[in-house]
């Protein structure tokens, strides 16, 4: 059996940082933004810092109707909410991925992911004034930036100017209006292509055009651009600002084109060996749960909170850094290994006591619960 380690407990957070390359997340939020779009929210089961650039990227690897497909989507979240990541999708009409996505994903499920990777994003090219410009969801790569900032109380003097069909399809519409209101460094502006029958708008109506960026950013010309949206609206963007003489080095887009082709490659090599390696046998050990006389077979070194789950028993989980002590269990036998922060005492360890979330099973092991 583990014994407390101090230095351990002395480790003010014992993660992991995450890197490029393929790793299985588990879902664990499904939110509607709108009628027709939806953010999906993915952490690991271990402490893991999903520390990424604001605006890039990551790949879905998914299996449907038999066939392995790769999708790219751009992270929503900021990375100052470390311990998980976001993508936000809109149901397209003949989407085979974002409508399976739409109809199929749910809490707790888990899939594979590849990445971060991605030249789009705002930490490679700092400014001390940004214009954001985005429209539909092209709006979560600039949202993943703005969050970026507000969040960590950035100077930054941010001017966001969003494009939507219409007001119902506006995405993050009660969080950009929170982070306008709270900060004086950040001007959001909402303009709506139109309304429909009974719908209110007090707002731009139409097309971004010069005139309009005028009037929202009439410093538009001393800001460096960070742009995303469908073709026809970046290439509108772009020839506005050449036209107004704009330096055009300092214009950063990011397209809604397929994934490139270096990066799926690279994701089906990782899937590749991810496939040989799951062919190859892996040593398997048994956990029972004594109160429900629940039997599992999982690999050796698998979480413990994640082996209850495949029993079918759910050991409460609330930070997931081994901090809060919400997921205690009681180890009655076996072997495993824990790296706690704080969350449990040298008492309750001696009792025999561990935190499920941040224990994994290095033998057989029964479990009071």
């Amino acid at each position: 059996m583990s014994e407390f380690n101090t230095s351990d407990f002395m480790n003010p957070m014992v993660t992991q940082t995450w890197l490029n390359g393929r790793h299985e997340v588990r879902c664990v939020k499904v939110i509607a933004e709108t009628h027709d779009v939806i953010t999906f929210t993915f952490g690991m089961s271990e402490p893991v810092l999903f520390f990424f650039k604001p605006g890039q990227f990551v790949t879905l690897e998914l299996e449907i109707d038999g066939e392995r497909l790769m999708r790219s989507y751009t992270i929503s979240s900021s990375p100052s909410i470390p311990y998980s990541f976001s993508i936000t999708v809109k149901r397209v009409a003949g989407g085979t991925v974002s409508n399976w996505l739409h109809d199929n994903l749910k809490h707790g499920d888990q899939i594979a992911v590849h990445g971060p990777v991605g030249q789009f994003n705002c930490m490679d090219f700092p400014a001390e004034k940004v214009l954001l410009l985005s429209g539909g969801v092209g709006i979560t790569p600039v949202m993943s930036m703005a969050r970026w900032w507000f969040n960590t109380d950035s100077e930054v003097d941010i001017v966001f100017a969003h494009s939507a069909r219409t007001p119902k399809d506006i995405i993050y519409a009660r969080e950009l209006e929170y982070m306008s209101s709270r900060i004086d460094n950040f001007q959001m502006h909402l303009i709506c292509e139109k309304t429909e029958v009974g719908q209110t708008w007090g707002g731009y109506r139409g097309y971004l055009n010069h005139h309009m960026l005028s009037l929202i950013a009439p410093d538009f010309m001393t800001r460096e651009v960070f742009c995303c949206g469908p073709d026809p609206y970046m290439k509108a963007i772009k020839s506005m600002l050449q036209d107004a003489g704009y330096d055009m080095d300092r214009y950063h887009e990011e397209s809604f084109g397929a994934t490139p082709l270096k990066d799926v490659a690279l994701a089906e090599k990782h899937a590749d060996a991810a496939e040989v390696e799951n062919l190859l046998s892996k040593e398997m050990v048994q956990i029972s749960f004594t109160d429900t006389s629940n039997t599992v077979s999982v690999a050796l070194g698998t979480n413990l909170n994640e082996a209850a789950k495949e029993a079918g028993i759910n050991v409460p989980k609330a930070c997931g850094i081994g901090i809060c002590g919400a997921c205690r269990v009681k180890v009655v036998s076996g072997d495993f290994e824990m790296a706690q922060n704080g969350g449990i005492s040298e008492e309750e360890i001696a009792q025999g006591y561990v935190l499920s979330c941040c224990t994994n099973v290095t033998g057989d092991i029964e479990i009071d619960y």
